[in-house]
């Protein structure tokens, strides 16, 4: 097991009628800015128990965050955060709202040109950000209680990671409730964004660091046994619960440590959801597959692992298992609705491949995953496998 330091100061408030706390949670001194995105929290009562919890206070309220939150519209939030002398943020709503907020948190103290704080991975440390806490309403990318974020910027194409130990929620509440009225496409790639989550610190290399390795087993397996109840119409709130705590759980730092992770997928990922706008866990179904298959040498011990403890498959080499298990994985993927090939999204893919190498070259990305064993030019041949 490798060293590792650990600390996660969000405070988790989870359950059914939970969202009336945020008034035990803020101080009344504090002028609030309440963030979301294109108003279904409008429609589904979220907002009503948001407003009925603020009463009293003094706050304001930004919409129109979109899923990957776009740089410009966050600029525009930034600009009313400055002008409104805000003190505190209250992002409702899924990952990508809070990933917004993240951001803001960091830009809103910040000296210089907002955009450095992605292009240069500028780190907002304790103390630095603005304070903020978090209403999920989409259960997928564990933002609501990590310090990472990311941020697209239209004009350019971009799709850039930053974060920092400055930028956790202070808390975050979590109503499996909300579920109910999220579309079945959605929850779909909340699955699969989880399951990849878990796959970028699970599918490295052996490990001794045993309990890990079991934390993550742990999550995927929970994540495919609540998927096809989560897909039905009828709403199941004890499925709604796992689910929500399983992709909270697959992203809070808590399986990454003293292991080796990868995020060679997420890389390319963001490359082609920068590039189509294709959903951020469609694109991780697109490479995974490919990324596992052109990497099998390095990757095969876990892979063979991952079939026999995930999928209960126990016939076989070890080379054979380990196939198996990539084959498992995307038909899981299929299960859900999510097609594994980039030309299932856009018939203008030629090309791609060759962009994905050149931005990596021009970023300095030399060497993604771990042991830095994916290049400019692996990461070309991973997405040309994809096509």
């Amino acid at each position: 097991m490798l060293n590792f330091e650990f600390k996660n100061p969000t405070k988790i408030i989870f359950g059914k009628g939970e969202i009336a706390k945020i008034s035990k949670e803020i101080p009344k001194t504090e002028k609030i800015l309440v963030l979301y995105g294109g108003g279904s929290i409008k429609t589904n009562g979220v907002y009503d128990q948001v407003k009925a919890a603020l009463d009293g206070y003094n706050w304001e309220e930004f919409s129109g965050i979109p899923a990957n939150p776009e740089y410009e519209v966050l600029i525009e939030a930034l600009k009313v955060i400055k002008e409104k002398g805000i003190t505190y943020m209250l992002a409702v709503g899924g990952g990508s709202v809070i990933d917004g907020v993240k951001f803001l948190s960091a830009a809103a103290k910040y000296k210089g040109e907002p955009w450095d704080i992605l292009a240069n991975g500028i780190r907002t440390e304790e103390g630095e950000g603005l304070p903020f806490a978090s209403v999920l309403t989409m259960p997928a990318t564990g933002s609501e209680m990590n310090s990472g974020s990311v941020v697209s910027r239209r004009a350019t194409k971009q799709k850039l990671a930053m974060g920092g130990p400055g930028l956790f929620p202070q808390f975050s509440i979590l109503d499996p409730e909300v579920i109910r009225s999220i579309p079945k496409k959605q929850i779909a790639n909340g699955i699969a964004d989880a399951y990849t989550h878990v796959l970028e610190q699970y599918m490295t290399v052996k490990t001794s660091a045993t309990l890990q390795d079991r934390f993550a087993e742990s999550i995927l397996q929970t994540l495919q046994e609540v998927a096809p109840t989560m897909l039905k119409e009828e709403f199941n709130y004890d499925a709604a619960a796992n689910f929500m705590w399983s992709c909270t759980m697959a992203l809070n730092g808590l399986i990454q440590k003293g292991v080796t992770s990868d995020w060679a997928v997420h890389m390319m990922g963001h490359e082609l959801t920068a590039q189509f706008g294709i959903d951020h866990a469609r694109t991780l179904a697109v490479i995974a597959p490919s990324h596992y298959r052109y990497n099998f040498e390095a990757k095969k011990e876990k892979l063979a692992q991952y079939a026999e403890r995930v999928w209960n498959i126990t016939e076989g080499s070890l080379e054979e298992k380990a196939n198996q298990g990539i084959n498992k994985m995307e038909e899981f993927f299929h299960t859900l609705g999510i097609q594994t090939r980039l030309s299932d999204y856009t018939s203008e893919y030629k090309g791609t491949a060759e962009k994905i190498e050149k931005a990596f070259l021009d970023r300095k990305w030399l060497g993604l995953g771990e042991r830095g064993i994916v290049k400019p030019e692996d990461a070309r041949k991973i997405v040309e496998m994809a096509y």
